[in-house]
């Protein structure tokens, strides 16, 4: 084999598509980068939607751990006669358990400890000791008792819930967002991820950047974490002693050198880079604005609290999230953890609820006030429920739950939601449903519709398939949850 015979059987794939003398290449590299080298993915219709969407932005708030729906909106009178009496074969039906409580010689009934009253005119009725804000937004909400899953564990069921897949590695939601909507500003993300810290932190799951991964998407589609301390996000400030002259001046160089290696080789990502780094200097200026809430009327904190003068406190990212939704950014996701309640229910729920009532309570009117409301779709949820039987120590005050993936509870608020409904029902141990199962495909499919897109035609080809969100199993649109 002769040198020249070497060179080309070394050339990569893509090398070869990118080289101009050969027209087949040129044709079939455009439509490999299609909307990459077009630059659709950075603007608002980045994706011609199917329909008109009735969202046009998310607000994502995901409980970490499972909040238990019995204890707060899923009630059980019945149960009360049930205490400390095992849960009947003929309800769990061989479900299987968590290592936590399979070794259990009993699995006795907790009733919950909370007084529970009916609100608004649907007659939602809501633990009426814990959510005394939340109460005033009952015909607000769309209600869902009947969300179901096949992940028992945290890993595998939150990345079902963000991604659509137990297995980590596919674009979540916000990202999907990111992909069809694209960026209504260029001087922020369109798709953004906060950690807020709880007051009670006993008990905490280990969440990562891998659920706002863009997977197979463009890097550009995955989320930004901002953060509650120090810099919202890492290196976005200059070093010390790094004046702003320089700074940009390197990254017009290594802009340059970028925009010569995409001119070279095509490279999709390269093209995120260079976008990123665009993102970034215009990042520099926007930020302090954004994070700074000295400007903020009065009125504000009487709405959301004290509390939300505290960085990284709930309060404090759901205002954060108002403020990012009024400057269009597309998803805001935002993670609340210590929902986990395998013990110690009496001594966590009431501080976990403290942390979110108030704030999600003040979200809903902020947003309704600024006329944002009806374009915006709040959404509130963990990635399973709880057993209604306890965990290790029970008594009438106090009691743990294992995790539950048969039947939760979430909710949803404007961005053509419909509310004041109520969809599906538990038996009376909040264990099976009984009546309109709603698998999370299906939630997810909804949401989508909400945001403009028919889930089975909105696609990525990726290995080979036309990959999407609800995967391949059956998943269908809820109606009954669209305004």
């Amino acid at each position: 084999m002769n040198l020249f015979q070497e060179y080309l059987q070394a050339q990569s794939r893509r090398y070869f598509l990118s080289q101009g003398r050969n027209v087949l290449g040129g044709a079939a590299l455009a439509g490999l980068l299609g909307r990459s080298m077009s630059g659709e993915a950075h603007g608002a219709g980045a994706v011609k939607t199917h329909f008109a969407p009735k969202a046009k932005r998310v607000i994502y708030l995901h409980m970490v751990g499972g909040p238990a729906q019995m204890d707060l909106f899923d009630y059980k009178p019945v149960m009360q006669k049930w205490y400390d009496k095992d849960l009947p074969d003929s309800v769990r039906m061989g479900q299987r358990l968590t290592t936590m409580t399979s070794g259990q010689k009993r699995f006795p009934i907790a009733p919950s400890k909370y007084k529970f009253a009916q609100k608004g005119q649907c007659g939602m009725w809501m633990n009426d000791e814990l959510l005394p804000n939340l109460h005033q937004c009952a015909d607000e909400i769309c209600w869902m008792k009947s969300l179901h899953t096949e992940a028992i564990n945290h890993e595998p069921a939150i990345a079902a819930m963000q991604t659509g897949n137990q297995i980590t590695g596919r674009p979540c939601l916000g990202s999907w967002a990111s992909y069809g909507l694209g960026s209504m500003n260029e001087d922020l993300p369109a798709f953004v991820v906060m950690v807020a810290t709880p007051s009670n932190r006993e008990q905490e799951q280990a969440i990562s950047s891998r659920l706002w991964s863009s997977g197979y998407l463009s890097g550009e589609h995955a989320g930004v974490s901002f953060r509650s301390k120090g810099d919202p996000i890492l290196y976005i400030n200059n070093p010390d002693g790094v004046p702003d002259e320089v700074r940009q001046r390197t990254i017009r160089g290594i802009n340059e050198m970028n925009e010569l290696t995409y001119r070279e080789l095509g490279d999709p990502e390269t093209y995120t880079r260079i976008r990123q780094y665009e993102m970034a200097a215009r990042m520099q200026a926007s930020m302090p604005e954004l994070t700074d809430l000295s400007k903020e009327p009065k009125r504000t904190f009487e709405l959301y609290g004290e509390e939300a003068r505290k960085p990284g406190s709930f309060a404090n990212v759901a205002l954060m999230a108002r403020r990012l939704a009024e400057r269009d950014v597309r998803f805001i996701q935002v993670y609340h953890n210590n929902w986990d309640h395998h013990g110690n229910v009496n001594g966590r729920m009431p501080s976990q609820c403290r942390d979110v009532d108030r704030p999600c309570y003040a979200l809903i009117n902020d947003l309704k006030e600024r006329g944002m409301f009806d374009e915006t779709l709040i959404i509130w949820g963990g990635e399973f429920g709880r057993t209604i039987y306890s965990q290790g120590g029970l008594s009438k005050t106090n009691y743990g739950r294992d995790h539950h993936p048969r039947c939760f509870t979430m909710w949803m608020a404007g961005g053509g939601a419909r509310g004041g409904s109520i969809y599906g029902e538990t038996d009376e141990f909040s264990y099976n449903i009984v009546k309109d199962p709603l698998h999370i495909r299906d939630f997810h499919a909804t949401i989508l519709h909400l945001l403009g897109y028919d889930h089975e035609r909105f696609t990525v080809k990726y290995q080979g398939l036309d990959q999407r969100l609800t995967g391949v199993e059956k998943a269908k649109v809820i109606k009954e949850l669209l305004a």
